[in-house]
């Protein structure tokens, strides 16, 4: 039975929900790497249409080391929601512990205003014990 993590926040309109994994195919601890796969799944519960700019996420390992990650857009892309959308995507994360916590935000735009603003992603653990990806 695979289990996962979750996280929900909303911010503006947009709905931000992951699922985190633990996956053993990707893993070697004993080299102190554990690997952990997540979804997200954005959906635009606006009145307009917003563009996904870019990421920040920040990753505490179980050491308590925070590592920020900054980049353009999402596994490549910067998506536009019109009202109504939702878009999804499947990343990972590796770490050096076999638990951790993970939060950020995206940096989105109004399309029509060019008004920006940060949707947050609401944190979420990573745990090796008991969560493992079928």
């Amino acid at each position: 039975m695979s289990r996962s993590t979750s996280s929900h926040a909303v911010t503006r309109g947009l709905s931000i929900s992951v699922k985190a994994t633990y996956s053993p195919t990707h893993s070697r601890p004993e080299n102190s790497l554990w690997f952990f796969v997540y979804t997200i799944t954005l959906k635009n519960e606006g009145p307009v249409p917003v563009q996904l700019l870019e990421r920040h996420w920040e990753i505490t390992d179980g050491r308590g080391e925070v590592q920020h990650v900054r980049g353009p857009g999402v596994v490549g892309k910067q998506p536009v929601l019109p009202p109504g959308q939702s878009f999804e995507y499947t990343s990972g994360c590796p770490l050096p512990t076999p638990n951790g916590f993970m939060q950020g935000e995206y940096l989105m735009v109004e399309v029509q205003s060019g008004a920006s603003f940060e949707a947050r992603i609401a944190g979420f653990p990573l745990r090796r014990d008991g969560l493992t990806l079928n």
